[in-house]
């Protein structure tokens, strides 16, 4: 069986920034996820998140990407593209996914690694939440991740109807 995970990537004190935290906890509150799934807040980890794209078969990661396109355009990028493409390597959590990707190269051993990512509008503002513009494209953004996911076999059921403002809310409290 293969091991899978989840991870959001950001920090939730920068507006968008914090897409990747604020998804895992949506998902957390609102899915089930067969046993071969886990979820991970990776926040700012940066290069302590190698370990995962080692340990695991599928790495899933949330994030936003800078690319020169219209602000919540969603992106697919699988590991190879990324490693290939000097397109994507603009922010410091795209150097660092890239840079830990050679790194699993030299090992020899790496996760099917795809990214997940959104163009932000803002991630220089001091706030808990999305622009208004991810606001609207959060939900498919979620859908694009989660048949991703089920395209694998992986089962996932829907416990919960909590909104993304209900979750935004939680970090305020």
């Amino acid at each position: 069986m293969a091991k899978n995970i989840i991870i959001g990537i950001g920090n939730l004190l920068f507006c968008d920034d914090g897409i990747g935290v604020i998804a895992i906890a949506y998902l957390k509150q609102n899915f089930e996820f067969a046993p071969d799934v886990e979820l991970l807040d990776g926040g700012t980890l940066g290069f302590n998140l190698v370990e995962y794209f080692l340990e695991y078969d599928n790495v899933f990661i949330i994030d936003t990407i800078s690319a020169n396109d219209t602000v919540g355009t969603i992106y697919k990028i699988p590991s190879d593209v990324l490693l290939g493409s000097s397109k994507y390597k603009n922010t410091a959590h795209e150097v660092e996914v890239v840079q830990m990707l050679e790194a699993c190269e030299l090992h020899g051993k790496r996760a099917n690694i795809t990214i997940f990512g959104i163009i932000p509008e803002d991630i220089n503002s001091v706030k808990i939440g999305l622009s208004e513009v991810l606001e609207t494209r959060f939900e498919i953004l979620m859908q694009t991740l989660l048949q991703e996911v089920t395209s694998l076999g992986v089962k996932v059921s829907r416990k919960n109807n909590y909104s993304l403002k209900e979750i935004v809310l939680l970090f305020n409290h």
